[in-house]
């Protein structure tokens, strides 16, 4: 978390104990918090403060857009089959359609008009901003001009949970109806998110109680995480563009050095994901041939180093991830997954220790044939 989230977050959670649906002193206290942490976020996200609905964070916000819009209208969703899960598996269980995406990781315009063009009473949209693996960028406008195109009276989500450090959302999802963040992404504290509805954006709620959040999202509402993240959202948009450039030197540089450090060590193949798109300054995949992801993250992490795998294990059998099967990553680089991602706090010794420790351990499972 950011060192100001931290200390607007605590003495909330020792003072401002106000329950903001309640009408003495100490809830009017909490409830002016949330009007003011509504506002930052708001103008953070380019919306206005009747726009946000706060929610338990990223997930919440999707299954909401996705859910609620679809129910309430009645109609279809389509989304990309690189969104996250959040959204890709409320999308299947709605019976919904899945739009591929070309070898760069972005959305197929074609496919997509084709869809739109074949597909009676599509409803909702859902493109995500960045993707939360490989770190590309959608063109929410391009998306947005086909869907005006071919279906004017659809609404369009983004999930821009991965977004908010890296790219300029007011701006980049102006065209969207519903967009959804979380706060822990951006220095805020994990279990906060938001979802921002547009004036024509209907929704279903998903939590039904005391009619919070303007009745789209029952239940008290987490004061002292809601004000964290506009603080975390707030000092993210005022750095971004100085974090950015530094973060993607050091990003670039790491991923320069592994690649030359695998070449020179052992010959082992590699390919970086994302080589070929609009990406984050933050995120780096790069697949190792003939290496298993989760011995390699064994192996990291006895280094300290804390990684993550684009493959996930189940029942045994490991499978490569949906995002990079979708781009059509070759199977025996897509097993051999890596995602590292740096942040706000990231500095060249993580860089020197994250290059040491990918180059050692890729080594050591390439000789012992992995």
């Amino acid at each position: 978390m950011r060192p100001a989230a931290v200390q607007t977050m605590v003495p909330l959670l020792s003072d401002g104990f106000g329950n903001p649906s309640g009408s003495h002193r100490l809830a009017r206290e909490a409830n002016q918090v949330l009007d003011e942490a509504r506002e930052a976020v708001a103008q953070a996200l380019g919306a206005e403060p009747g726009d946000i609905i706060f929610t338990g964070g990223g997930t919440e916000a999707d299954n909401l857009a996705v859910f609620g819009a679809t129910e309430a209208l009645g109609q279809s969703v389509v989304c990309s089959a690189t969104e996250h899960h959040a959204v890709l598996d409320p999308t299947e269980h709605l019976g919904g359609i899945v739009v591929p995406v070309g070898p760069d990781g972005l959305l197929d315009l074609d496919a997509f008009r084709s869809v739109l063009s074949e597909t009676e009473n599509v409803g909702l949209v859902s493109v995500m901003t960045v993707n939360n693996e490989t770190g590309i960028i959608q063109s929410i406008d391009a998306v947005a001009d086909v869907l005006n195109e071919h279906a004017p009276g659809a609404l369009l989500h983004t999930d821009a949970v991965q977004a908010l450090n890296w790219v300029d959302v007011a701006t980049h999802c102006r065209a969207a109806d519903l967009i959804s963040v979380s706060a822990h992404k951006f220095g805020g504290p994990k279990g906060v998110g938001a979802l921002v509805a547009r004036d024509r954006a209907r929704l279903t709620p998903r939590f039904h109680g005391g009619g919070q959040e303007r009745g789209r999202r029952g239940g008290t509402q987490n004061v002292a995480g809601i004000a964290a993240m506009a603080v975390a959202a707030t000092e993210t948009v005022q750095n971004r563009e100085t974090e950015m450039a530094r973060v993607g030197e050091l990003r670039d540089q790491m991923v320069q050095q592994i690649i030359e450090g695998i070449a020179t060590s052992c010959g082992t193949s590699t390919i970086v994901t994302a080589s070929a798109s609009p990406t984050t300054a933050n995120i780096a995949n790069l697949c190792f041939e003939g290496i298993e992801s989760e011995a390699l993250l064994f192996l990291l992490e006895k280094n300290d180093v804390m990684a993550s795998a684009a493959s996930s294990c189940s029942s045994g059998a490991l499978e490569p991830s949906h995002v990079l099967q979708a781009m059509g990553v070759p199977r025996e680089f897509a097993l051999g997954s890596l995602r590292l991602s740096l942040g706000h706090t990231s500095d060249q010794a993580d860089v020197d220790a994250a290059v040491d420790a990918v180059v050692g351990a890729v080594t050591r499972l390439t000789e012992r044939g992995s």
